[in-house]
């Protein structure tokens, strides 16, 4: 027996027993709303705990971007659906047609069984909890296999959900990349992974072994592109807000921004008064989030060694101090200005606190760049003309789109997130969530008299006219 048959022997009867008890009952709306109030409830009163384990987790995190970035993203998306659950699981009314004459149609929202979810380490409770909330709102039972990068915050997951579910609604899988690969492989019903594109992958290859459809949150390279008419000290700030909070450890934050080149370093120098603003000496390191593990830390270094190798201009933003004492994992926000196509810094997704700034000579040019890469996870455009806004929303297909902000279009309730291509697919969030996790099941309920008593061989006489008739 293999090692992965060994892990798959591991988890298998935790996911029987989870399919066992949701063939058995189902859970109710009552009990959906009933089982996200109490995680509701035990999430608001181990907001401090949460704190800790992340905090443990990343060596340093920046307490004010857990409670928002985690904490009040997960309640958010509880209460939005605690509000909406009762009319999104109402059956749909369809219009049955006249050629079925009597007949009534409808859609009904059922679940589909056992959801398994793979969340990552950058915000380790969001973006396990809020696919989990969307899962249970559905009706369905659920298998989280948290990441093995922040083990603190995972097994704070996993005392959470179990204060909240039993064992046969909720369970979790702790474990490392081999467990993921056998994870991925187990029949659920729907599995959503959140990471990068290159395990996104290999999920989604084990995942077809089971014909399980997949849901999958990726990254990419989210351009900024700031126009000609743009507010840039409005810009500054909000492009700082978005790639320098979790020390750019997100997703969805800019990974470049593209600026016309007469503003480049006027902007660049409202970056530095920003980060200066920011992190003042006195408190620098408080409100300043570490990189997560020695390995990205050393990952981001290289991208920054390799830009200077090249020649590229690179700007450290933070004056004084470089390295924080005790805190080895530390790396101070940086801007490259005009890295080559081909430097490393903008042929991955960064995921920290650098900055490529690229300069265009015409919006056409800055639109241009980012079609000639893979579709991004978002896109943000800071401008005051509508036809620039008009120009990029025509031309550039992202998974969701952020205008003169960031980050925000991830904290709309109502609105999908999803990626698009390299960056993933299919959505959650709000309804969008509810639906990826249920079944839209087509009933058509058929009432006297019906063609089909009429249609039927031999076709001749009526059946020849009626088929004549309905196929005009």
């Amino acid at each position: 027996m293999t090692a992965n048959d060994n892990l798959s022997a591991q988890l298998r009867p935790t996911f029987d027993r989870l399919r066992g008890a949701w063939l058995e009952q189902r859970p109710t709306t009552e009990q959906r709303r009933d089982d996200l109030s109490r995680l509701k409830d035990r999430l608001r009163a181990r907001k401090d705990e949460m704190c800790e384990a992340i905090n443990a987790d990343f060596g340093h995190r920046a307490r004010h971007e857990t409670l928002l970035g985690e904490g009040g993203v997960v309640l958010s998306e509880i209460d939005h659906t605690l509000a909406k659950l009762k009319r999104w699981v109402r059956p749909e009314r369809r219009k049955a047609g006249w050629k079925l004459w009597p007949a009534k149609a409808e859609v009904r929202f059922v679940p589909l069984g056992v959801v398994g979810i793979i969340s990552p380490w950058n915000y380790p409770v969001n973006l396990a909890l809020a696919p989990l909330v969307a899962a249970i709102a559905a009706g369905n039972h659920v298998y989280l296999k948290p990441s093995e990068h922040t083990p603190k915050t995972a097994e704070f997951l996993r005392s959470l959900l179990a204060e909240v579910f039993p064992t046969s609604r909720v369970a979790v899988a702790l474990g490392g990349p081999e467990l993921s690969a056998s994870f991925s492989a187990l029949p659920f019903d729907h599995l959503f992974f959140t990471g990068s594109t290159a395990v996104g992958r290999k999920v989604m290859a084990a995942a077809a072994q089971n014909l399980t459809p997949v849901t999958l949150e990726l990254g990419g390279k989210s351009p900024a592109i700031i126009g000609e008419t743009a507010d840039l000290a409005k810009a500054a700030r909000r492009v700082t807000t978005g790639k320098f909070f979790n020390a750019g450890q997100t997703c969805i934050a800019p990974d470049y921004v593209l600026i016309h080149e007469s503003r480049r370093d006027a902007f660049v120098d409202l970056l530095k008064q920003e980060i200066a603003t920011r992190y003042p000496a006195k408190r620098r390191f408080d409100d300043y989030t570490e990189i997560v593990n020695a390995g990205q830390h050393e990952r981001l270094k290289r991208l920054i060694a390799d830009a200077d190798r090249r020649g590229h201009r690179v700007v450290p933003l933070l004056d004084g101090t470089q390295d924080a004492p005790g805190r080895p994992r530390f790396l101070p926000p940086t801007v490259i200005l005009d890295p080559d196509r081909d430097s490393a810094v903008m042929g991955e997704e960064i995921f920290g606190p650098i900055l490529p700034v690229v300069s265009y000579a015409s919006i056409d040019a800055a639109i241009g760049h980012v079609l000639g890469h893979d579709r991004p996870l978002a896109l943000y455009c800071f401008t005051r003309s509508e036809a620039e806004i008009e120009a990029m929303l025509s031309r550039v297909v992202a998974g969701g789109v952020c205008i003169n902000d960031t980050l925000y279009q991830f904290g709309c309730n109502d609105l999908p997130f999803g990626g698009v291509g390299a960056s993933g697919m299919g959505h959650y969030h709000g309804r969008d969530g509810f639906l990826t996790f249920s079944k839209a099941m087509p009933i058509l309920r058929k009432y006297d008299p019906a063609p089909s008593d009429l249609v039927k061989p031999p076709y001749k006489g009526i059946a020849d006219w009626v088929i004549r008739f309905l196929s005009r």
